[in-house]
């Protein structure tokens, strides 16, 4: 049960939040399965891929402007790698 506290409190901080769309949440949910995937580290490395996959999102831009407004409301801090041979580097902060 306890790798179900990240996405309560994220559900809890989003409640009153109306810049947040279905959209983030299916973001901010594959970022929490990435990272339960990976041992519940905090910051996870991740390839843009990797998260649309799980997300179940095909557009770039879609992800990209989803991932940076997370970052910008604060529920995350997201390090992009400009270089694709690089994984960014994602911190939780909820």
């Amino acid at each position: 049960m306890e790798q179900l506290n990240p996405l309560t409190e994220f559900f809890r901080s989003i409640e009153k939040d109306q810049r947040i769309s279905i959209t983030h949440i299916g973001i901010f949910a594959a970022l929490l399965q990435f990272r339960a995937n990976e041992g519940n580290i905090n910051p996870i490395r991740a390839y843009r891929h990797e998260i649309m996959k799980i997300a179940k999102i095909t557009g770039p831009a879609t992800y990209h402007r989803c991932i940076k407004d997370l970052n910008q409301y604060g529920y995350i801090n997201y390090i992009p790698k400009r270089n694709r041979n690089q994984k960014s580097v994602i911190y939780f902060l909820v």
